[in-house]
């Protein structure tokens, strides 16, 4: 998927919410996709992280 680099960079740039926003919303990306963009996630967000996906 081409635009995974533009989703991470979005991602990264984002403040939690909107980093929430983006990986709650963002459709059709790989197991390995979501987990590259939780590597910069806050860990200390999780929960909220958590609650939202809830």
């Amino acid at each position: 998927m081409g635009n995974f680099e533009e989703v991470k960079q979005r991602f990264m740039q984002a403040d939690v919410d909107g980093k929430i926003e983006i990986y709650t919303t963002t459709q059709g990306l790989s197991v390995d996709q979501f987990k590259e963009l939780l590597k910069h996630f806050p860990l200390q967000h999780l929960d909220k992280l958590e609650r939202a996906m809830g």
